[in-house]
């Protein structure tokens, strides 16, 4: 049986890899994916789904008919087969661990029960607001409507009512006439339509009813008009255009907060921000759903839960990963190489070049354009120059470079792209090993890109190695990550210092340098899936002083 790194408790109570918050279908989705990896999973459910007035399920063709409390009852016995827990209630506040806890976050439930989560997926969907007209809340989801795509097949070919509260009223009309041909929007307390708008809708054979709508005649608890003062214009299905607000109450003790989002200028509600996996900006927690997606349907919120479970079950096998490295080395095994053995630096990187045509973009590292834009040329000295991306954008701007790195398939890459820009007789590409062998010479420039490696790399010689080769006046620059993404599996045990470690490792002489940069910023990466990521890196830039 693998490890999960949670385990399940009664009643809901106890630690799990993953608490979701939300029993819907983005909830139920989620957890599902999380549970067939086999990972502990609490599923925190507040009762009925927002569409359990309906009496069908959006956008489920096969299965047209089914009240949705029915169709989530089998979603969670199904996830509840596969080891999940699935509680009732309401949670009233999530938050992380004290550092000294551990990685995770503490969830309280109404009923005062607290649970640890490794990780979070919050799919609490959304609420309606209605406009303020008696009789709609009653009504919503079952003649009193807002979607055609979720409901416009069941009341196709009826009169259908537009109730005018926005400049997006004329659009609503126009979606609606194609399941009928009889629509009329009521005016109510939208805007004056303009020439163009009466235009449309009197070509689509639409009617506009001017007066503000003061309520809707119900007769055998089926809507028959729609009421105007003493006036009713008969209608069997209305069309309302609700606010969507995100239920994001729970996030704000993680830091999280709603935005607006609008469509054609007009706020229509408010969503957490995610990227495409569900990832929000605080690490560890995911959405799913509507409280992400306002236009979201029940097919569409179901595979985001599953995308978000997944990438979930993924950034936990590598939180695993590191804790397994980092236990393994800490009772004294060596750092293992492909077949077991310790690392070989030269035959790792020969071997990991050699897994494609090509490793990197072939563009410069962002930090070493933005340090070095400003600075006349000179010489460089670019340490583990992989395939030349740096160097050959230093001898564009002038610099003489010599460019070292310890894979020779590397440099033969990083050659070939020199001549193609035209600045080959500008770099001498050199093979070292550096923590046994540095090239030889002062430089104006001497920069570290990134220079991580699994294996034993003497980072902290090599460094202090190049600040030496640093001439007065020059610029050892140092770029390194503060911490690794989910998907570099070769950083899971690698030790990766703040700058002020950077600093102090260096060991430089007082008086003799000036410290120009010391600090840790954030970028935007694209990650192997194509989702765009943000991440932690951090720049020492020192100056030595001219004597």
């Amino acid at each position: 049986m693998p490890e999960t790194g949670g385990q399940r408790a009664g009643a809901g109570g106890g630690r799990y890899d993953a608490v979701v918050v939300g029993g819907g279908a983005a909830g139920l989705g989620g957890a599902l994916a999380l549970a067939r990896a086999r990972r502990s999973v609490l599923v925190i459910d507040g009762g009925e789904p927002r569409n359990a007035p309906a009496g069908h399920v959006h956008a489920y063709p096969a299965r047209e008919g089914t009240p949705p409390a029915e169709l989530l009852a089998v979603g969670r016995a199904e996830v509840e087969g596969y080891g999940a827990t699935v509680v009732a209630g309401t949670v009233t506040s999530a938050e992380r661990l004290p550092a000294d806890e551990g990685d995770g976050f503490v969830v309280v439930r109404d009923d005062g029960t607290r649970v640890e989560a490794r990780r979070l997926l919050v799919a609490t969907g959304l609420v309606d607001e209605l406009p303020p007209v008696p009789g709609l809340a009653e009504r919503f989801g079952r003649d009193v409507l807002h979607c055609p795509y979720c409901h416009g097949w069941e009341v196709r070919d009826t009169p259908v009512g537009i109730l005018a509260t926005g400049a997006l009223a004329v659009h609503q009309a126009l979606l609606w006439r194609q399941w009928s041909d009889d629509v009329a929007v009521f005016a109510h307390t939208a805007p004056e339509f303009g020439d163009e708008a009466y235009e449309q809708l009197a070509a689509r054979g639409i009617a506009v009813v001017d007066g503000e709508v003061t309520g809707v005649e119900i007769v055998a608890d089926r809507l028959t008009g729609v009421r105007l003062g003493d006036r009713v214009v008969p209608r069997s299905a209305l069309v309302v255009a609700p606010r969507f607000t995100a239920r994001s109450t729970l996030l704000a003790g993680l830091g999280l907060a709603a935005a607006e989002q609008a469509v054609a200028g007009e706020v229509v509600g408010t969503y957490v921000p995610s990227d495409a996996t569900g990832a929000t900006e605080v690490p560890g927690v995911w959405v799913a759903g509507n409280v992400t997606s306002l236009a979201e349907q029940v097919v569409g919120a179901a595979a985001a839960g599953v995308r978000a479970g997944a990438a979930i079950n993924a950034d936990l096998v590598a939180a695993d990963t590191a804790a397994a490295v980092a236990a393994r080395r800490a009772a004294g095994a060596p750092v293992a190489g492909a077949h077991g053995g310790p690392v070989d630096l030269r035959e790792h990187w020969e071997a990991r070049y050699a897994q494609s045509d090509r490793i990197w973009s072939g563009e410069p590292n962002a930090e070493l354009v933005r340090e070095v834009s400003g600075l006349p040329a000179g010489r460089a000295l670019d340490l583990a120059c992989g395939e030349g991306g740096d160097a050959v954008w230093l001898a564009g701007r002038g610099w003489r470079v010599t460019a070292a790195d310890i894979s020779r398939l590397a440099l033969e890459r990083a050659e070939r792209h020199g001549v193609e820009a035209g600045v080959g007789d500008l770099i001498d590409w050199q093979w070292h090993d550096l923590g046994t062998t540095f090239p030889e010479g002062a430089f104006d420039l001497v920069s570290a890109q990134f220079l991580h490696s699994e294996g034993d790399l003497p980072r902290e010689e090599i460094l202090r190695r190049a600040a030496a080769a640093v001439a007065p006046g020059g610029v050892l620059l140092i770029t390194g990550h503060s911490g690794g993404a989910p998907w570099e599996h070769g950083h899971a045990g690698v030790v990766l210092p703040s700058p002020a470690e950077v600093l102090a490792e260096l060991r430089l002489e007082e008086g003799a340098w000036k410290v120009e940069r010391c600090e840790e910023h954030e970028r935007v990466q694209t990650a192997p899936d194509g989702t765009r990521v943000t991440r932690t890196d951090n720049t020492v830039r020192v100056r030595r002083v001219t004597k």
